[in-house]
C-alpha cells in the first residue's frame, strides 16, 4: 500500500460490537472484547492520524507565535493523505479575492541567511581564495548550501529554531529518485528516465555534502550525540534533497526587475538564493490555482486570486510542467497537468530513419557534413502543445492544441535535406521531393516513438480502467499515456490524419512489438 492510498484487502465488520457490549455488563470486559475484535492495521493508522494532527497542530502553533507571522482565521491545515496529497490548506468559510491568507517574515525562512551554519563555517559557501581551481574548493551552489543548512538544522533537534517545521516534513517521497526498478520499467518509453540522476546525486553528497560533515562533527551533531554512519547520512542527504526540490522557494531579489503583471512567474525556478518557506510549501499546486505567493521585502504573503468558496482547497502555482517533471520533482501527477506534456525527439533517431529513406552512405554523410556543420545541429527536439497562459485568477481559458510538431526540428531537418541536395542531386531534384521525404521522416520517426513504449494508448486505458495498479504504476501509465497522446495529435498535424491514421499507426505499433517479443523469445 503506497502513502495515502487505502488498503481495500481487508474488510472491517464492527456489526457485532454492540451485541458484545450487551452480553457483558463490565465496561473493561466489553471494552477489552471490542480491542480483540478490532483490526490491528486498524489501530496502526488511528494512531498515525493522530500523530499527523498533532504534528500539523504542533506546526501550526509555531507559525502563528513567529514575530510577524499572519494566518487568516478562514483557512486550516488539513490531513490529505487520502488523496495522496499530505497535507493541504483548504477555507474554512468564503474568502474575497487579494485577501492576505497567510504571510511568513523573512527572518523565519530558512536560508544561508538565517541558519547560523554558514557563520560556523564561511569558508564552505565562500570558497577558498586563490587560483585553485579544484571543484571541492568551489563554494556549493544554492541547492547544495540549503542542503547542508537542512542537514544541520535537523540534526540539531530540539536546538533549532525551525524543529515543529521538521516534524511536518515528509520522510517518503513519491519522487522517481526513490522508485524501485519494477516501477521505473513502467515508464519504458519516456525520457524521464534519462533525468533521474541517483547516481550523479550520491556523488555530489559524498564529494561536497558529506565530506563536510565528516570534516566538522562537533558543529554537526550535539554533544554527546554519535555521527551516523554514510549510508544514513547519505540517506539524510537524498531526504532533505527531495525536500528542497519539491518544496524550496527561490528567494526573489528586491533589486532585480520585477516581471510583466500579466506573466505568471514559477515560484520555485530560476537561480536566486533557495529558501525553505514554512506555511507556504503546505500548499499543494495545480495547473489552475487561486493563490498566489508574493515576495515582499521583509516577508512573503500569499494572497486569494479569486473568491475562494468554504471547503474549497488553497492551490499554489509550480509552473506549466509536464506531468512527467511533476512526477520526477514532486512525486505526483495531476489531469490538468497533461497541457504541458511533451515528448523529447532525438535526432539521432531522425537521422536514422533519413538514412533508410535515402540509403545514405558515410561518405554522402561526410560531404553533408561540409556544407552543415555537424556542431551546429541540436541533439534533442521537444514536441508540445501551444497551451496559453492562466490568467489573472489562476484560471486556463485557452484550449492546448499541437500547432506544429517542431519548428526546430522542421528547420534543420530541411537544411540538411538542402545540404544533401548540393551532394545529391539525384535525390531530392525538386522542392516538391524535398518537403516528401521531410513529412516522410517526420512521420516515421513519431510513428518510431511510438514503439518505443511497452504498450499502446489503448492498453494502457485500458490498465487504467482496471483499478490492478499501485499508485505509482498508476502514475507512470498516466505520464506514458499523456505522451502517446501528443504523439498522435502530432501524426495529425504532419499530415498523417483521420481513421486511416489510427490504423496505421496500430499496425505499425503491433507490428513493432510482436518483433521485439520474438527476438526476446529467441
Amino acid at each position: 500500500v503506497q502513502p495515502g492510498e487505502v488498503d481495500d484487502s481487508r474488510q472491517h465488520d464492527y456489526s457485532n460490537l454492540k451485541s458484545i457490549q450487551r452480553k457483558h455488563t463490565s465496561p473493561i470486559e466489553s471494552f477489552n472484547l471490542i480491542l480483540n475484535q478490532v483490526d490491528p492495521l486498524f489501530i496502526d493508522k488511528m494512531a498515525a492520524a493522530d500523530e499527523f494532527q498533532t504534528a500539523s497542530q504542533k506546526f501550526l502553533s509555531w507559525f502563528k507565535s513567529l514575530q510577524g507571522a499572519t494566518f487568516h482565521d478562514g483557512i486550516q491545515i488539513v490531513d490529505l493523505r487520502g488523496q495522496n496529497a499530505g497535507r493541504g490548506i483548504v477555507a474554512t468559510k468564503e474568502i474575497a479575492p487579494e485577501t492576505v491568507l497567510f504571510s511568513i517574515p523573512r527572518r523565519a525562512i530558512i536560508n544561508i541567511e538565517t541558519s547560523e551554519l554558514p557563520r560556523k563555517i564561511p569558508q564552505v559557501f565562500t570558497g577558498n581564495d586563490g587560483d585553485d581551481e579544484d571543484m571541492e574548493n568551489e563554494p556549493l551552489d544554492s541547492w547544495g548550501s540549503l542542503i547542508l543548512v537542512m542537514i544541520y538544522e535537523y540534526l540539531q533537534g530540539d536546538a533549532s529554531p525551525w524543529k515543529p517545521y521538521f516534524e511536518v516534513l515528509p520522510e517518503k517521497f513519491d519522487t522517481l529518485m526513490f522508485w524501485e526498478s519494477s516501477d521505473l520499467e513502467y515508464l519504458k518509453g519516456s525520457a524521464v528516465l534519462s533525468k533521474i540522476g541517483k547516481d550523479e546525486a550520491d556523488e555530489m553528497f559524498r564529494s561536497r555534502i558529506l565530506s563536510v560533515i565528516s570534516a566538522n562533527p562537533t558543529i554537526f551533531f550535539p554533544q554527546g550525540v554519535s555521527p551516523p554512519g554514510e549510508t544514513e547520512l547519505l540517506q539524510l542527504a537524498h531526504r532533505m534533497g527531495s525536500i528542497i526540490m519539491a518544496y524550496a522557494f527561490d528567494l526573489e531579489n528586491e533589486e532585480e526587475p520585477e516581471q510583466e503583471d500579466e506573466e505568471w512567474v514559477e515560484d520555485r525556478e530560476g537561480k536566486t538564493m533557495l529558501g525553505m518557506v514554512p506555511m507556504a510549501d503546505i500548499l499543494n499546486a495545480d495547473a489552475e490555482f487561486n493563490a498566489h505567493v508574493n515576495h515582499g521585502e521583509d516577508d512573503l504573503s500569499v494572497t486569494a486570486l479569486r473568491t475562494i468558496k468554504a471547503g474549497e482547497e488553497i492551490l499554489n502555482y509550480y509552473g506549466p510542467h509536464p506531468n512527467s517533471e511533476l512526477l520526477r520533482r514532486y512525486g505526483y501527477v495531476t489531469p490538468k497537468h497533461s497541457r504541458y506534456d511533451v515528448v523529447e525527439i532525438p535526432w539521432d533517431l531522425v537521422q536514422s530513419i533519413l538514412n533508410e529513406q535515402l540509403r545514405l552512405t558515410d561518405d554522402v554523410w561526410k560531404q553533408v557534413a561540409e556544407h552543415v556543420d555537424p556542431e551546429d545541429l541540436e541533439d534533442v527536439f521537444v514536441l508540445e502543445r501551444e497551451s496559453g497562459e492562466p490568467d489573472s485568477e489562476g484560471r486556463l481559458t485557452t484550449p492546448a492544441k499541437v500547432q506544429e510538431v517542431s519548428p526546430e526540428l522542421e528547420e534543420q531537418l530541411k537544411g540538411v535535406l538542402k545540404a544533401i541536395k548540393k551532394v545529391r542531386g539525384d535525390l531530392i531534384p525538386d522542392k516538391r521531393k524535398r518537403d516528401e521525404v521531410y513529412q516522410h521522416v517526420v512521420v516515421s520517426t513519431l510513428q518510431k516513438l511510438l514503439t518505443q513504449y511497452p504498450t499502446t494508448a489503448e492498453e494502457d486505458e485500458a490498465l487504467l480502467a482496471s483499478g490492478n495498479l499501485t499508485s505509482r504504476q498508476k502514475m507512470a501509465v498516466e505520464v506514458r499515456l499523456g505522451e502517446k497522446r501528443l504523439i498522435k495529435e502530432a501524426l495529425q498535424v504532419a499530415g498523417l490524419g483521420g481513421n486511416g491514421a489510427a490504423e496505421e499507426v496500430a499496425a505499425d505499433e503491433g507490428q513493432e512489438r510482436s518483433s521485439k517479443r520474438a527476438r526476446t523469445a529467441q
